[in-house]
């Protein structure tokens, strides 16, 4: 191999600093990440030109180009937004309702709970937690057995273990950590969600908030609430406690501690996490199956109902799912800087 032949291949395997890639690694890389987005983008491809097909070009077999394999046409379109109607806004609604909603409650709450385990010592009477299932399943015991009113029954329950907890229960010894305390949180998002659909099921039956927003919006935040919990945690950790500190020597409260320096540091962490429970609780099938029936249908129901007694109806569904991701892919290009050093924040941490 001659001197120039050498310099050449060394030019192509060896990088010119520590901050670049050779030129023959950096061809692999990108010949990896094309082929990658390729099989990404390739699904989101196939459902967008399959919303713009007549049932005949979808039963005839996989046409990939319009205008060469078939002739576009957008009965798909119409028919989902002009013979559907409402019965297309009302979903989409819905599911615009319940998802945000749940959303801002769900980071809202796991995020006072994240920081409340970071910063305050819990010792939480393992006694107290014993009595407070006790009076819980007396409760549930009064009201489906012997009739009486929840919220009588509850009130009741309420005062009845507030006056355990501040008398007997002072004297139990064993008490419970803040890891404890995390662990039992995460361990409820561990339990599959339909372990627990029957049961929510009969209550909101018992209390008549079947097929409604309000339903679906409790059931989603305590079902998403322990991952918010879970990864805010590890966020709020990672600031540096002299600065809460520093306010608090100044006058300032534990609240606006938290909301004028606690959240703004940790607004990357916050906008990741609630991007994936956006994501979540918009997708969710299972609970709003169970929950809600034409008045709180959801998105995801809507699609599933185009399965029809004729088979699937591939090309509304298509139709349906590009306009049901989109406010997603949106909301993830505006949120994109800030879930980016979120993600990145989290995975130095673990």
């Amino acid at each position: 191999m001659t001197i120039p032949e050498r310099t050449l291949l060394r030019r192509l395997f060896t990088a010119q600093d520590l901050t670049s890639m050779a030129p023959a690694a950096k061809v692999v890389v990108y010949a990896l990440l094309l082929s990658w987005l390729m099989v990404v983008l390739f699904p989101l491809y196939w459902l967008f030109i399959t919303s713009f097909k007549l049932p005949v070009h979808v039963n005839d077999g996989p046409d990939f180009l319009p205008f060469i394999d078939f002739k576009p046409s957008g009965h798909a379109w119409r028919y989902i937004f002009v013979e559907l109607g409402n019965d297309t806004l009302r979903p989409y609604l819905s599911s615009v309702i319940v998802a945000s909603c749940s959303t801002v409650l769900c980071v809202l709450i796991g995020a006072f709970a994240a920081y409340a385990l970071v910063r305050i010592q819990y010792r939480v009477k393992v006694g107290n937690v014993a009595a407070f299932l006790l009076f819980l399943a007396g409760t549930v015991y009064v009201i489906v057995n012997l009739g009486a009113p929840w919220p009588v029954a509850a009130a009741v329950a309420s005062v009845l273990f507030v006056l355990f907890a501040t008398s007997v229960g002072r004297s139990f010894q064993r008490s419970l950590g803040n890891d404890d305390i995390l662990f039992w949180i995460i361990s409820n998002r561990i339990l599959p969600p339909v372990v627990v659909v029957l049961p929510v099921y009969l209550m909101f039956q018992r209390l008549g908030l079947l097929d409604t927003h309000v339903a679906l919006i409790a059931t989603y935040t305590a079902i998403n609430l322990p991952i918010v919990v879970w990864l805010m945690r590890d966020f709020f950790a990672g600031i540096p406690v002299d600065l809460e500190e520093s306010a608090q020597i100044d006058g300032a409260s534990r609240f606006r501690i938290f909301f004028t320096i606690v959240l703004p540091l940790g607004r990357p962490g916050l906008a990741a996490t609630s991007l994936l429970i956006l994501i979540l609780a918009w997708n969710e099938y299972l609970l709003a199956l169970f929950i809600s029936t034409a008045d709180a249908q959801t998105m995801p129901m809507l699609v599933a109902a185009q399965n029809a007694t004729r088979g699937p109806q591939w090309w509304y569904m298509s139709v349906l799912i590009v306009i049901m991701i989109a406010p997603i892919v949106l909301t993830a290009a505006m949120l994109q800087r800030h879930i980016a050093r979120g993600l990145m924040v989290g995975a130095i941490k673990g």
